[in-house]
Order: C-alpha cells, then structure tokens, then sequence
C-alpha cells in the first residue's frame, strides 16, 4: 500500500445520537461504498464501524430503535437507585445473542479496524485491533461510560473506561497511522463546541482512584473542540471529508423518543449519499 495514499474513516460515539452514524453507513453499506484502508471507532461509533465493516445494513438501526428503547436498557429509577443508567451488561447479552455481529464478513474486510478506549490509570488514548476473541470485549470497554455505567472493564490486566472520554473524535489517530485523506462522522451538529458538564464536575469526588480517567474528564472539552478545529483547518497536505448532522438533528445522548430516532435516522441516511459524493470529489 501506498502509505501517502492511504485512507480512514473515522466515527464519533455519542450513546444515542450514534443513529445519525448508523444511517450514514447504512447508505455506504447500500452503495457498496467502502475506500477505506482503516476505520476508527470509539464508544458507539466502535459498535456502528463494526456493522459497516460486517455490512449488516439496518443492523444498528434496530439495535437503536428497539433494543435501546426497552426499559432495561436505560432507566432513570435504577440509577438513582444505584444502578446503571445504561445497562451494558444487559444490552450486550441480548444483543449478542439475538443481533450478533458477523465476525466472519467483519474481519474479511480488508480494512483495518481499531477501537479506541481510555487508560484509567493515565488517562491515554489506546487504539485495539481487534481479533475474533476479543472484539465483543473490547467493543463493550469502549462503551463503558464513567458514571452512567458503574461498572470498569479491563483489558491485559488494565482498567479502562469509554473510548471517547480521552478522544471524543480520533482524528489524531488516523494521522498518527499515515491516512492522507479522511473522512469523520459526527454526532452533534457543526456549530456544537463542548464545556465542561457533570461528569467532568463530578469525577474528582465518584473516580479519585482512577487518577487518569479524572485528567482525561477534565481535558475532554478542550479535545473534543480542538479536535474540530483540526478538522476545520487541516495541513495542506491532509483532506478531511468532514461529515455532521444537521443543526436540526434531535437526538440526544439518551432519548427515547422512536420517531426521533427513526427521523435523525433517515437524515443520516440522506447525508450519507452527500458524503459520498464529496469523497468523490
């Protein structure tokens, strides 16, 4: 491979908001429209690179619209009961077993595909490729958001915690690995920039055995927005296919709202064929 030639996708989690991803790439899965020498995901843009690359269209459509709607999964009562607001441990079990992904067609992919999560003890972005034995694992770590999910997974007897704590949008990772050329998709509208929320105030006091994963709360603000900026003012010698929702978007990181969903789905899949044509460009 032509190493100045080379290409990435790279696609923003989000929790809910992911529809719009899902949408996208169910319109590139349609359009057999797969350039891509690497795909990065983090947190749930992990699970939606995994059914684009699998090209199980609609496969995360029903994960967002069905799955994701029941009771079990999100639930107000049990968190401040002290469980989970979103219950991985439950989502990942039915899913695996009513909606797997097809590990088979995912790895005959001839793209790389990484995953992103976040060191807790130094607060690092680490990049997995997954294999066969560890992808459902490694996924899963990645979609462990501090404090809505109370549980940390480890990964070689190390503690670590959503991906997109550390690198909201993983831009720098497809450079670090030589991508000339790149597209990122995102979960909230251009015009978006972050501040400082409640897991940010809140994970001195609920993480302070976890040091890392405070820092990186802390700095998530500032490289979720640097990260746009990159984006918005590349190198000369790096294109960016940069690829948002619009500001008419609704979703948000929990709503439960079906015809939302079904709505911000269908945007996704109408600026999907938007992305390919400027790819192609």
């Amino acid at each position: 491979m032509n190493e100045i030639n080379k290409t990435a996708l790279v696609v923003e989690g989000g929790a809910m908001r992911g529809i719009f991803a899902a949408g996208v790439l169910d319109q590139f899965i349609e359009e057999e429209f797969n350039p891509f020498h690497t795909v990065i995901g983090v947190s749930a843009g992990a699970i939606n690179a995994s059914a684009y690359l699998s090209k199980q269209k609609r496969r995360n459509f029903k994960m967002f619209t069905d799955y994701s709607l029941r009771p079990e999964y999100i639930s107000w009562m049990k968190f401040l009961r002290g469980g989970h607001l979103m219950d991985l441990d439950w989502s990942w079990d039915i899913t695996s077993r009513e909606l797997p992904i097809d590990m088979d067609a995912l790895f005959a992919s001839n793209a790389d595909f990484e995953i992103g999560v976040t060191m807790n003890s130094d607060g690092r972005s680490v990049f997995i490729k997954p294999d066969a034995e560890n992808i459902s694992h490694v996924m899963k770590a990645s979609c462990t958001v501090p404090l809505f999910y109370r549980n940390f997974l480890e990964i070689d007897n190390q503690i670590v915690s959503d991906g997109g704590v550390s690198a909201p949008i993983p831009i720098q990772r497809a450079v670090e690995i030589g991508a000339s050329k790149i597209m990122v998709i995102r979960s909230r509208p251009n015009s978006f920039r972050m501040k400082k929320g409640m897991e940010s105030k809140l994970g001195r006091l609920l993480f302070r055995k976890h040091p890392g994963l405070v820092k990186a709360l802390q700095n998530r603000p500032y490289n979720y927005n640097s990260s746009i900026d990159f984006i918005q003012n590349p190198p000369q010698n790096l294109q960016i296919v940069d690829i948002c929702p619009p500001e008419n978007f609704k979703t948000k990181r929990f709503t439960q709202d079906y015809n939302i969903l079904v709505d911000d789905y269908e945007l996704g899949r109408k600026i999907g064929k938007i992305a390919i044509e400027k790819w192609n460009l």
